[in-house]
């Protein structure tokens, strides 16, 4: 596969749904993922164990040496306030045998609880996808 082949536009959400980027190291910004992961990701069948990431480990885990700000990928209604969806990539170095091989750590696939039927989820993949390939990585 070759970067000139990746789609240069980014995958089409349906209205009135748009990507945005999201910058980790502005507060608010920060601070939304942190309210929808604590909202919205994993918990258990009777919703009441939840993982609860402080905006601190969040930014730890994110803001990684050389990071890909575009990698930090959200979803948000056009023209109304706060994050419906948020997944992560983070560049990363794996040893395979005697090769050195870049490849890409997705995390944080999070979507609204009322957006679920609306398969956001495959959605944000393929865009997470097409931008960490557009890098060159595979």
């Amino acid at each position: 596969m070759k970067v000139a082949n990746v789609a240069t536009s980014p995958v089409t959400l349906p209205a009135p749904f748009e990507w945005c980027t999201v910058d980790m190291t502005d507060d608010k910004q920060a601070h939304e993922v942190y309210e929808l992961l604590r909202d919205n990701y994993v918990e258990d069948t009777d919703g009441v164990f939840r993982f609860d990431y402080p905006v601190d480990f969040l930014r730890w885990t994110l803001l990684t040496p050389n990071h890909v700000k575009d990698w930090h990928i959200g979803i948000r209604a056009a023209g109304k306030p706060g994050l419906l969806g948020f997944i992560s990539g983070t560049a990363i170095k794996t040893q395979v045998h005697d090769q050195t091989v870049k490849m890409a750590e997705i995390n944080f696939l999070c979507v609204h609880k009322k957006l679920r039927a609306k398969k956001m989820g495959p959605t944000m993949i393929k865009e997470v996808t097409r931008r960490v390939n557009l890098q060159n990585i595979w």
